[in-house]
């Protein structure tokens, strides 16, 4: 499902015009970003929780060439489900 296509579901869903679906989701969208973009986490309970993780800086091999090179560190947006979730998804 890409997002067109969860605008199209929620609109349906909670019987919005398409522009108030797409309105919303682009809010939660940004809200979400935002949040993780300043290290908070955003938690939905019973859906699951947004993070971020930092991963730390390490060398790894160029599969092209085989030398070595170093990767940065990053953060990474990490999505972990909550248990009504992974029991609704079974």
């Amino acid at each position: 499902m890409n997002k067109a296509e969860l605008v199209n579901a929620v609109a349906a869903q909670a019987d919005l015009p398409k522009a108030h679906a797409e309105r919303a989701v682009s809010a939660f969208l940004d809200t979400v970003t935002a949040e993780l973009k300043s290290g908070n986490a955003v938690t939905l309970t019973g859906f699951g929780q947004f993070t971020t993780k930092v991963t730390q800086p390490r060398t790894g091999r160029n599969p092209q060439t085989g030398e070595t090179m170093q990767i940065a560190a990053s953060i990474k947006p990490v999505f972990k489900p909550g248990k009504a979730l992974k029991d609704a998804v079974k």
